[in-house]
């Protein structure tokens, strides 16, 4: 494991390479994920305590997930897989692992005020989470609200979305962002238990 990642959790990360989707892997007792293409990964109450959990984001939403239960999971919830179900996915496998409730929270991602939307798209992503996600961009255009498109999937899917980040991706000089800089790094969503 690299040097980078034991100074942010020194546990074996289970991680993704994420391809805009709704595709779910499970990890369990013994397994550990690396590099599989899907946006969202779960631990069983059984390897929760074992690993860390990764999604790496520019712009779209990472989501973190846990239950009291102890399942958890990490989450890329970019507009894409909003429109494809990612998040009720990964609550169903969080479910299916035990969870009986799920508190969820959000990172910093691209806001509505830098986020200009194609009406056709946008129009998707209504009809999947509902009309509350269409937002107003800083110079007027039509936007997708990302935080209010991803609280409204959440709760959809049962999940408490206790935390939002305020920070937009787009106006942080401090985060990655492909949208408003064409940037190639990443930040990730790591998500752990003691």
């Amino acid at each position: 494991m690299s040097a980078r990642r034991r100074a942010v959790v020194d546990r074996t990360w289970s991680w993704l390479r994420q391809v805009h989707g709704a595709s779910v892997v499970s990890a369990g007792p013994g397994q550990v994920v690396e590099g599989l293409e899907a946006d969202a990964v779960v631990a069983d109450p059984g390897l929760a305590s074992q690993t860390a959990l990764a999604v790496f984001t520019a712009d779209c939403g990472p989501l973190a997930l846990a239950s009291p239960e102890g399942a958890m999971a990490a989450v890329h919830a970019g507009w894409r897989g909003l429109v494809a179900g990612v998040v009720p996915a990964a609550v169903e496998v969080m479910r299916r692992a035990g969870a009986r409730s799920v508190v969820g929270a959000l990172g910093p991602c691209i806001h509505a005020e830098c986020y200009e939307f194609g009406a056709s798209d946008l129009a998707a992503v209504e009809r999947e989470v509902g009309a509350a996600v269409g937002g107003v961009t800083a110079w007027g255009a039509p936007a997708l609200d990302l935080p209010a498109a991803v609280a409204a999937a959440a709760e959809a899917a049962g999940v408490e979305l206790v935390f939002s980040s305020p920070v937009c991706t787009a106006c942080s000089p401090d985060h990655y962002s492909h949208r408003a800089r064409g940037d190639t790094g990443r930040q990730a969503l790591v998500v752990w238990r003691d």
